[in-house]
């Protein structure tokens, strides 16, 4: 077994825990190759064996590139934050934002880059950078749905582009597997970093976090209250019994003679 398959039960079962199988309705030609099944409901199964498979690949062609060669794009909100947390451990560029027509051909423009490579979150809504790049013979690695077009990709992954725990999860797999590949990162240990800080989060997200994790904090400061007022109780009762025992003295027993005046 190869060192890096040590991981794959693993990974697929993460996949299939964040749904990174599910596909869409429809499925382009060049995408039914990487589709398992199609549901009665339509829905198209992604054959996530292929997913893990295409991840080792692209996680080698970005291992194998300097970090400042290698551009990531993501212009979907939900795929942002995995983008920026990927370059955070990688240290590729990002263009995490909308992009601007001309930022690989265009000299005059401000935020102008010449990669070696780029990595797109989905061609279907990045098809601006990846015209672009193939314009200047810059090869493409795409994270691709069912219905994704893959013109223009040189390494499709296919997974769920849709859901932001799988895409979150993508990123996270494929910067594990770069920084395993570049050494800094031991096989035989798990990557401390966990795959939640690469999920993409709203304010709605972090203000119900705060107010479940305050339920639960009051939860518990009620559930001591409760165990220290049992414990005063008990303490109280076995008390009182004390007391009573004492007070009931030698009439509790049998006065020698019958006669209290005979027992002084």
């Amino acid at each position: 077994m190869f060192s890096y398959a040590k991981t794959k039960d693993k990974d697929i079962l993460s996949m299939l825990i964040t749904k990174a199988h599910i596909g869409a309705k429809n499925c382009t030609n060049k995408m039914r190759p990487y589709v398992w099944k199609r549901e009665n409901s339509g829905i198209h199964i992604i054959d996530i064996a292929k997913t893990w498979e295409k991840l080792m690949v692209a996680a080698r062609v970005i291992a194998g590139i300097r970090p400042d060669d290698v551009l990531v794009v993501a212009t979907r909100e939900y795929a942002q934050r995995p983008v920026l947390k990927f370059a955070q451990y990688t240290h590729v560029k990002t263009m995490a934002s909308k992009w601007v027509p001309g930022m690989l051909t265009n000299q005059i423009t401000r935020n102008y880059h010449e990669p070696r490579l780029m990595v797109v979150s989905d061609p279907r809504n990045d098809t601006s950078a990846v015209k672009e790049a193939a314009y200047m013979n810059i090869p493409v690695i795409a994270f691709c749905d069912t219905d994704s077009p893959l013109e223009n990709v040189d390494i499709a992954i296919p997974c769920n582009t849709k859901a932001k725990q799988s895409i979150a999860l993508m990123y996270w797999l494929l910067a594990r597997e770069v920084l395993y590949l570049r050494g800094q990162l031991n096989r035989s240990q798990d990557w401390d970093i966990m795959m939640d800080l690469f999920i993409h989060r709203t304010q709605e997200d972090v203000l119900k976090d705060q107010i479940d994790k305050a339920k639960k904090e009051q939860e518990e400061e009620k559930g001591e209250d409760e165990d220290e007022e049992e414990e005063d109780e008990a303490e109280k009762g076995e008390g009182e019994g004390e007391v009573d025992a004492g007070a009931a003295g030698p009439a509790a027993g049998k006065v020698p003679g019958g006669d209290w005046a005979g027992y002084e």
